[in-house]
């Protein structure tokens, strides 16, 4: 039995991988998979895969190309959501602030540097015509339940995090929404490191083939927005306008959008250079 560590969000974005689990598809195939729930997002995943602690993420598309320019040992392998993120700018109930233009120059609560919520803010910010040298501040609060915790405080001022995780708490009046922010390309990759795609490529490869014969027909699985609003405590209209939003993928990222993201990143001087695309992605074909 061979083991294998894989981390992700808490989301009902890895609702397949749960499914994969419960239903026993890698131990069919002699796979012991170990998941692990990764509440503090992408930053936390990008050290998790440098530490050696997990050998595969599902993981924000411009956070681990942000983290192998800057020398993680690890590839993409594939694209698993292919529709865009739509992050939520969140501010507390009962802050003074009304309209996106009031966060001008406030601080963004993130989950810590180089996660999603930090890069995103940059996004965010270039998209107002905000000087993101000047702009912008971070105070880091680790995980969601941190960022609850630092806007009713007013230890931060808004918080950026996916719009459907984060209803919930908008439903309940601990936060209010002020607007949205798209990922301009696919939100989320498969990204594996250097040593186990050497090492365990078959092994790789029929992880990959198990879960994309679940996403493919994810969508028709019976009841599945009922499931996943039980499990993820969401109103079911919510998950039924997710679902009907997000698309799932189970082909490589094209080159076109890893040169997109790179130029977004570069642009906003988060990354330093570029990187050719076969530095980025692997080709578990070849």
């Amino acid at each position: 039995m061979k083991d294998v560590r894989i981390g992700g969000v808490p989301e009902h974005f890895n609702y397949a991988w749960y499914l994969a689990l419960k239903q026993g598809y890698f131990k069919s195939h002699n796979i012991n998979v170990r998941w692990k729930d990764y509440f503090g997002g992408t930053g936390q995943m990008t050290k998790a895969l440098r530490d050696d602690e997990i050998d595969i993420a599902v993981i924000l598309t411009e956070g681990i190309i942000k983290d192998i320019t800057e020398g993680s040992p690890c590839k993409i392998v594939q694209v698993f959501v292919d529709s865009p993120l739509i992050w939520g700018i969140h501010v507390a109930e009962k802050s003074a602030f009304k309209q996106l233009s009031d966060l001008k120059g406030q601080r963004a609560a993130i989950s810590r540097f180089g996660s999603g919520s930090h890069l995103m803010a940059y996004v965010n910010a270039m998209e107002l015509g905000w000087d993101t040298r000047s702009d912008l501040e971070f105070e880091v609060v680790k995980d969601l339940d941190g960022a609850v915790e630092a806007l009713t405080n007013e230890e931060a001022d808004y918080f950026m995090w996916e719009k459907f995780t984060t209803k919930p708490l908008v439903d309940q009046q601990t936060f209010r929404r002020l607007g949205d922010c798209p990922t301009p390309w696919p939100c989320f990759v498969i990204a594996v490191r250097d040593e186990f795609i050497t090492n365990e490529k078959e092994t790789l490869q029929v992880i990959l083939e198990v879960i994309n014969s679940i996403t493919e027909t994810f969508k028709e699985i019976p009841e599945i927005d009922a499931i996943i609003s039980e499990r993820y405590q969401q109103k079911n209209e919510d998950v039924k306008n997710w679902l009907a939003l997000t698309e799932w993928s189970q082909e490589n990222i094209s080159p076109s959008t890893v040169e997109t993201v790179q130029n977004q990143l570069m642009q906003l001087d988060i990354i330093s250079e570029k990187l050719p695309y076969n530095e980025l992605v692997a080709n578990l074909e070849d």
